[in-house]
């Protein structure tokens, strides 16, 4: 039996916005339809052992944004300008004169976006000066300690990334909207024998292993998102913690498995709802296949992206789509 392809997962999601999501107002003054806690989306890393990348399809995801603004997180940037200056704009309107007076932060330069993602991520805790104050070694690198519970204890409970410092959001342009990650190393399970016990407890291992021929685990990401922009932000944020996870598989040496996408506030934009019902009518495509060229292991920081080579992606055309910021 062919499984339905996983895009449909999302387009059912917006369908069901659109036909039954309450009207309400939001912090932008555009309007959008809303419901709270859909079904969380699910997508598979790898097909039969080739790494995928669900970038979907059925309009065209704009993957240098996605690559550029990762690789700017992993990095800890918090100015907009280093992003604009690659020719990904999609920070600058929160970045702005304008919006930065508009949200009491008149005294950052343009471009200072404040203690978002990155340095969350990588100074956790750390008092945020200016977007080119040096943090090195300030604050909890969570993604460090990501990485090395993903390789020395991979059944750890508490493999967690967040974005959501309460103490830090009034000192930024715009609070993190995906915000929590967690991540599990899974391992095929021992085949049973006859008796019924497994292999491994017969050879007196309670961690599912045998003798030493320890299976490679498959790296699993659950992401959290509070605030959920259907139209342009969710295809984008689906490919962005798709590939932070094939990266820490890549750096832990670890087999791509899934990501899961659990939202909170999942909301379609009134300016969004015509582009959304041309995409609704268009059938998904295969989703591309990923390469990433560095040798395996290594840093998760200095990476480049000329790295990732995606092939196969064949979307549809492009939808515009106007961002409220």
């Amino acid at each position: 039996m062919t499984r339905p392809h996983e895009e449909h997962q999302y387009l059912e999601l917006v369908r069901e916005i659109l036909e039954e999501g309450e009207h309400r107002p939001d912090r932008t003054g555009t309007g959008t339809y809303s419901v709270f806690a859909p079904r969380p989306l699910k997508f598979s890393l790898n097909r039969d052992g080739t790494p995928i990348l669900p970038l979907l399809t059925t309009k065209r995801v704009f993957l240098k944004a996605v690559v550029a603004e990762l690789l700017w997180f992993i990095e800890a940037n918090t100015s907009s300008l280093a992003l604009s200056d690659a020719g990904v704009k999609i920070w600058d309107g929160n970045g702005s004169r304008e919006f930065l007076d508009s949200v009491g932060l008149s005294h950052r330069e343009v471009g200072d976006l404040g203690p978002v993602y990155g340095f969350q991520w990588r100074h956790f805790g750390a008092e945020y000066k200016d977007a080119k104050t040096d943090y090195t070694g300030q604050g909890v690198d969570q993604l460090a300690d990501v990485i090395d519970k993903l390789k020395n204890k991979p059944y750890d409970r508490r493999i967690i990334m967040s974005a959501w410092n309460p103490k830090d959001l009034k000192s930024m342009a715009l609070p993190p909207c995906h915000m929590f990650a967690q991540f599990y190393v899974s391992y095929p399970r021992a085949k049973r024998s006859a008796s019924g016990a497994t292999a491994a407890a017969a050879n007196g291992n309670s961690n599912g292993e045998t003798n030493g021929d320890k299976p490679k685990g498959h790296l699993h990401c659950q992401l959290y998102q509070r605030s959920c922009d259907m139209g342009l932000g969710v295809p984008f944020n689906i490919a962005s913690y798709a590939l932070l996870t094939h990266m820490l598989a890549h750096v832990c040496d670890l087999v791509p498995g899934s990501l899961t996408h659990v939202m909170g506030d999942a909301h379609v934009y009134l300016d969004h709802v015509e582009a959304l019902e041309e995409q609704l009518k268009r059938e998904p495509r295969d989703f591309p296949e990923l390469e990433i060229t560095r040798e395996t292991g290594g840093s998760i920081d200095g990476w480049k992206a000329e790295e990732f080579v995606v092939k196969g992606y064949n979307p549809h055309k492009s939808i515009p789509m106007k961002m409220s910021v």
